[in-house]
């Protein structure tokens, strides 16, 4: 009887811990769906594609001079790290008119990193304000239909978030007025969203292996 005990407490209570810490684990790996499918840009820029992609969704809005900063940090900290993936992408809505502004960032920005994965968005006032609305987050856009806040789209534009953030409790946005806060959280989520995809391509390919 000693014996068996032993037994179940050397072979089958650790592995019973690992399957409970293992799931936890997985479970804690997904970053939560916020806002369930978000429109497509179809009706602001025909070229600019949220679906099969992971998109860095941004609002550079009427005045993108004013903006260049939260660009550069997001630049540095977040498009730098991640661009390799072969399905990352960076889009900003921005002002109609504001095309020599957007050249001249790129241009800046090439200077740093390649901006092959930067795309921009050209719309009216009301298109980029019912855009954002429909994202329906707890944020609100400036004057100029722009705000420092940066949001993550997954492959089936859904807007990817935290529930449960330390400081803020739900977490739709990432304020690029903020390396830290780009260094801290922004770059461990991005991390999951893909970690996640790669997870699920890998179980895809295994499965079509088996058949």
């Amino acid at each position: 009887m000693k014996k068996a005990f032993v037994l179940v407490v050397l072979f089958i209570f650790p592995l019973v811990a690992y399957l409970f810490f293992a799931s936890g684990v997985n479970n804690f790996g997904r970053l939560p769906v916020l806002t369930e499918q978000v429109p497509a840009l179809s009706d602001i820029d025909e070229n600019v594609i949220l679906k099969d992609k992971i998109t860095i969704l941004g609002f550079l809005g009427g005045d993108v001079e004013q903006k260049k900063g939260n660009a550069f940090n997001l630049n540095q900290k977040i498009y730098k790290r991640f661009s390799e993936f072969m399905d990352f992408q960076m889009v900003m809505l921005v002002e109609e008119g504001e095309n020599e502004a957007i050249e001249n960032l790129k241009q800046e920005l090439g200077k740093l990193s390649n901006v092959d994965k930067w795309n921009f968005a050209y719309g009216t006032k009301e298109e980029i304000r019912l855009f954002f609305e429909q994202l329906k987050t707890n944020l609100t856009l400036e004057d100029d239909l722009s705000t420092p806040y940066v949001f993550i789209i997954d492959k089936d534009r859904n807007l990817r978030g935290r529930k449960d953030d330390e400081d803020e409790g739900v977490k739709y946005g990432f304020n690029t007025s903020s390396v830290a806060e780009l260094n801290n959280k922004m770059e461990d989520d991005v991390k999951i969203i893909l970690a996640e995809y790669r997870l699920a391509l890998k179980k895809n390919n295994a499965n079509r292996s088996n058949q």
